[in-house]
């Protein structure tokens, strides 16, 4: 589906870059001098980016790729604490034989989304969200020159970065990486981040020392799906897209950006990566882009079944590199033959290529040497130089928010008994959240951050500064009463599709620390909130609960920065005041979304840009309402598992050698290889887990440390669901177990259920929890939802398991 062809004008936004005139045509000739010694083989294959993990270095010989990849949690050898050294062999080794026999140099992209966040012991900034909050565009700048010198140093071209969606709808996933609702800081921000990365354009050419290529992403429209829904569809005229999700685009691309990556969404049903009108009409002809646009991720899979027709609709409608991470030989092989069936003209192919091209002379590649002698490669210092740890730090502070203060508590003297409560106090994964080594930001743990200091350790230093003491406890207990506490909570980490939600609730999800908070007011002791999430979420609980309340964001891995405001010094002096301001709008309710400035019916609890100083006049929030009808949704539908184990459960292998193994990475097994579970795709990337028994008895599981309440369900009619698509049948008896607290627990032969479904298709399967309850398990109580055991041999794909009515 290519979209209308009809439609406003947008503007002309050419850089420097294009509007030299002898510059521009000195680049034009030597394009098109080495696209006419290509063949057509050597041009399909620059359209091609692929992951590392997925092509060797020798591979090239004959599919000379474009372009390649990490994506998320992807590293030299699997492992995420791979060393400098690692990642420049890796590029050294893709770089040579790329250039061998003249060959033209591949480039290396990365998502280093908030510093250089896939590489173990960089410096990890605020999320876009947090920046947002500083206002402040010089620091942004200063930011992304921090990170290309680090992506510099570890041997990359090229990130993934920025990110220019205006996010609509806080239910969304990737709200985080947004700057703000209001698209005139995402216009503020794009080119002062593209020219921290980048550079200054200099006419006709980029590529200095220490700088990186930037892309704009995603083009069109992704915050504004409806719903929330990653993915999803954008619903609206062309005007309203142009003016309120294109105007970072139009400053990137009047910076001199080179990439732009193309949206997952649809555009009024049309996807944006078919929609010829958007990419070419507007993107490359109106707005006058003259680098190269690149899908996401398989994004142009999406546009047709057959994966060759959706090679050749992307491409006629402007894609010109296909990001086919592990189909890269697939997607090769099929716009090839779609080349020589006249499906795609070889003019089409040719001006994909002049473009990648055009990039890569503008940047320099071909003039430069291997990455590991280019300047500033394999030097172990810049990975979180104390440059960079310092601007680190001081976004931190300047994107924290100070929603109430009762009683000018803050900030806290630091000669002060102080109990640090909370479960994100020392976490830096946590404090880091999604886009942090690992692709949700999932399964870290402080030792994968080398050169990183959690809250906690902030909040010691400056104690220890003053005088004072500090008792760590999580769950917020005390012996000696302390003169207040900081509890440090929020959401855990997630990434795009797994971090959607459907209401705004936190505590309906998150329920204990609100318990800490309700029995430290109980006991009379102040207690201040660092609330780490990657959107504005209903916490009117813990708001009432609390003396003190800052919205921190993301802030990554400088947590001394949180500590910095939370303390006078030590000369009992106010070293550094709150000066963030919201950059997106407080709900005042769990169902309060879309919510925006200049809704018609805006009534958030905290407007669009609030943000209180400690030097504010003392004054109380009023008690607010804590009526939570998303907690009513709640109990008629509790997911176990939807792209990512949910409501306090985590995923667990098992056999004789040990029954409750934790899964921490994309694949795991038990302790005796009796059965092996990894994240496989079903509808969007690794939604879904593929698990093989071995034989000799095991089990997968879904266990939480506090059992639920089901009881509310049992009169309703309420099913355990899950999808399931069985790979290989099982060859002995399968039993689905719903455990109580021990000894109690009921069991269900569904052998030959899993047998007589179709084998490779997805099917749904219900159970009544009636059956469960029958065969002993206790509603009232239940700590494993879901449990799964056989003796054989046997393969099946798990998604979307819950317990609903």
């Amino acid at each position: 589906m290519n979209g209308s062809a009809q439609g406003p004008r947008w503007p002309d936004c050419r850089s420097p870059l294009d509007r030299h005139a002898e510059a521009a045509t000195q680049i034009e000739t030597e394009v098109t001098r080495r696209l006419a010694k290509m063949t057509d083989r050597q041009k399909v294959a620059q359209m091609i980016q692929a992951e590392i993990s997925s092509i060797r270095p020798e591979d090239l010989a004959q599919v000379p790729v474009g372009a390649i990849l990490n994506g998320g949690g992807c590293a030299p050898g699997n492992n995420k604490r791979a060393a400098l050294g690692d990642w420049l062999e890796v590029a050294d080794a893709f770089f040579d034989a790329s250039t061998a026999g003249g060959g033209v140099p591949v480039m290396w992209g990365t998502d280093a989304v908030h510093g250089h966040s896939n590489v173990c012991g960089a410096t990890v900034f605020p999320h876009n969200i947090g920046l947002g909050a500083m206002r402040n565009p010089q620091l942004i700048e200063a930011i992304g020159a921090a990170t290309a010198a680090e992506i510099v140093a570890s041997g990359m071209d090229w990130t993934f970065a920025p990110t220019l969606a205006v996010a609509r709808d806080d239910r969304w996933g990737r709200t985080y990486e947004s700057y703000s609702e209001n698209p005139e800081i995402v216009q503020e921000y794009a080119p002062r981040l593209i020219r921290g990365l980048q550079g200054k354009p200099a006419p006709g050419a980029l590529g200095a020392p220490g700088k990186v290529l930037a892309t704009a992403k995603h083009f069109i429209g992704e915050g504004g799906t409806a719903e929330g829904i990653d993915q999803g569809s954008t619903r609206c005229s062309e005007e309203q897209l142009r003016d309120l999700h294109a105007p970072g685009h139009m400053a990137a691309i009047a910076a001199g950006v080179q990439v732009v990556m193309a949206s997952f969404n649809d555009f009024n049903g049309a996807k944006l990566h078919s929609h010829r009108h958007l990419l070419t009409d507007v993107l490359k002809e109106q707005m006058g882009f003259t680098g190269f646009l690149i899908s996401d991720w398989n994004g142009f899979q999406q546009v047709d079944e057959d994966f060759g027709d959706a090679c050749a609709e992307s491409v006629n409608a402007g894609i010109d590199m296909l990001m086919a991470p592990e189909n890269w030989r697939q997607a090769y092989e099929c716009l090839l033959e779609r080349l020589e069936l006249g499906q795609v003209s070889i003019d089409r192919i040719n001006d994909a290529v002049a473009r990648i091209l055009r990039v890569k002379v503008r940047m320099g590649l071909f003039s430069r040497p291997r990455p590991s002698a280019r300047a500033g490669a394999g030097n172990p210092r810049t990975l979180a130089a104390p440059r960079h740890c310092a601007l680190a730090r001081q976004a931190v502070r300047e994107s924290l928010v100070l929603l109430k203060n009762d009683g000018g508590i803050l900030p806290l003297k630091p000669g002060a008994r102080v109990l640090v409560a909370g479960d994100g106090a020392d976490n830096i994964g946590k404090q880091c959240g999604g886009w942090t080594l690992t692709w949700q930001g999932t399964f870290n743990e402080n030792g994968d951050f080398p050169n990183a200091d959690s809250i906690l350790r902030g909040i010691e230093e400056h104690v220890s500064a003053g005088g004072g003491s500090v008792v760590v406890s999580p769950r917020g207990e005390f012996r000696e009463r302390p003169d207040a506490a900081i509890v440090v909570f929020g959401e855990e980490p997630y990434a795009e599709g797994q971090g959607d939600v459907s209401h705004l609730s936190f505590s309906a999800r998150h329920p204990e620390p609100l318990r800490i908070l309700q029995k430290l007011r109980a006991a009379e002791i102040p207690a201040i909130s660092v609330f780490l999430s990657g959107r504005p979420l209903w916490v009117n609980p813990e708001l009432n609960a609390s003396t003190a309340f800052i919205a921190a964001w993301l802030p990554g891995s400088e947590g001394k920065g949180v500590a910095d405001l939370l303390f006078r010094n030590a000369e009992r002096e106010i070293a550094h005041d709150f000066t963030g301001r919201l950059s997106f709008s407080w709900p005042r309710d769990p169902l309060q979304t879309p919510l925006n400035e200049g809704d018609d019916d805006y009534d958030p609890l905290f407007p669009y840009g609030f943000g209180m100083s400690v030097y504010e006049s003392a004054r109380s929030l009023p008690r607010l309402c804590e009526e939570d009808p998303a907690r009513l949704q709640a109990q008629e539908r509790v997911s176990v598992f939807d792209k990512r184990p949910l409501n306090g459960f985590e995923l667990y292998v098992g056999d004789q050698e040990g029954w409750r193994v934790p899964v921490t990475a994309r694949s795991a097994s038990s302790p005796s290889g009796m059965v092996s579970v990894r994240n496989i795709d079903m509808s969007t990337q690794e939604d879904a887990r593929e698990v093989t028994w071995h034989g000799g008895g095991a089990q997968i599981s879904f266990h939480g440390d506090r059992p639920i309440d089901l009881s509310p369900l049992v009169n309703a009619n309420a099913q355990l669901t899950f999808e399931v698509r069985v790979e290989a049948r099982p060859e002995s008896k399968v039993i689905l177990r719903m455990d109580s607290a021990y000894p109690h627990w009921g069991s269900l032969d569904i052998t030959e259920t899993l047998r007589e479904l179709p084998q490779g298709t997805w099917q749904r399967v219900s159970i009544g929890l009636e059956r469960f309850i029958e065969s002993g398990t206790d509603p009232r109580s239940v700590e494993t939802p879901f449990l799964l055991w056989t003796e054989g041999a046997m393969r099946i794909s798990l998604a979307n398991i819950a317990i609903s009515s």
